[in-house]
């Protein structure tokens, strides 16, 4: 079937493109696609362009405007950012990653495009020279385990500076403020808003306790924030460093390292086995941090850029 291009998906196709995802991360680990683009396919008020893909059902029939019954391959351009794309474990070395990304490059345009590979896909990097893209950011995941076999460093939270956990219909807007400060230089987390922050304390998973807040113990004034994240069955369930955000005016004064601990420490106590967290390659601050604090590479996300390398023949 062609690839059909729609600013706004059905229930039936979101569901097609979730279950392909789950497909995809049972094969391959990891997260095939990002929160943001995720939380996309929801939300039509996102402005992304999705490109699907379907594989003919076991009855032969044209499902119509609900698209097919299974998608193999799916890409996502949204209005901002890196796109992303995904073919189905069963259905790959066929060309259909070529078919995605040339739909991509076509809605485009003139527009300069970044497409995100996850893991460190030798298919996607080879993809990735054969149309001209060159690496331009990488995204390391890393991991630890938790619990008594693992056990973490104490925490110490500085004497002028007080811990609490962020309280809904209170600290919406300074933890925005903060965002903003913390990753001014950020493509993406800096330019969050109260709609985005709104789409994801609405989660199921979220919980106010697990957003961890270091204010000044005086003034009340937020300085930095730990926001967690813990997700699974109480038997098998792991944690997520998820959004840690320092004041730059506060840097320097060990508060990067009392919020983490101060997360890692509730994620522990909530019964998480293990904690996972993305951090750019290039923050050597923070890459040095997290390996201190037993957190080994598990793979990485590399970013692609047109036309920063000559296409290969192939």
């Amino acid at each position: 079937m062609p690839p059909r291009v729609l600013t706004a998906l059905s229930a039936a196709e979101v569901g097609a493109v979730e279950a392909l995802v789950a497909r995809a991360a049972e094969a391959d680990g990891g997260h095939p696609l990002s929160e943001a683009s995720l939380l996309a396919l929801r939300d039509p008020s996102a402005g992304a362009h999705h490109v699907l893909v379907g594989a003919a059902t076991d009855d032969g029939a044209d499902h119509g405007a609900d698209g097919p019954h299974v998608v193999v391959g799916y890409a996502q351009l949204p209005s901002t950012g890196g796109a992303e794309l995904l073919v189905d474990p069963r259905a790959r070395r066929a060309g259909l990653g070529g078919l995605l990304a040339a739909q991509l490059e076509e809605l485009a345009g003139s527009r300069e495009l970044e497409v995100w590979a996850h893991g460190g896909s030798a298919g996607a990097a080879a993809l990735a020279r054969r149309r001209g893209y060159a690496p331009v950011r990488e995204l390391q995941h890393r991991r630890r385990d938790l619990g008594p076999a693992a056990p973490l460093p104490p925490l110490e939270i500085p004497d002028d500076v007080a811990l609490r956990a962020f309280e809904v219909g209170r600290d919406e807007q300074a933890w925005l403020d903060l965002n903003a400060r913390a990753f001014a230089s950020h493509p993406e987390q800096g330019r969050w808003t109260a709609d985005d922050l709104a789409a994801r304390t609405a989660e199921p998973w979220f919980d106010p306790a697990g957003l961890l807040l270091a204010v000044d113990a005086q003034r009340g004034r937020l300085l930095a924030s730990h926001w967690t994240k813990a997700e699974g069955p109480e038997t098998d369930r792991a944690g997520e460093v998820y959004v840690v955000a320092v004041d730059p005016a506060a840097q320097g004064r060990g508060l990067g390292r009392a919020v983490v601990l101060a997360g890692l420490h509730h994620l522990d106590t909530a019964g998480c086995r293990s904690v996972e967290l993305y951090v750019e390659a290039d923050n050597a601050a923070a890459v040095r941090l997290y390996e201190r604090l037993g957190f080994g590479l598990d793979a990485s996300d590399v970013l692609y850029r047109r036309g920063a390398s000559e296409p290969v023949a192939d």
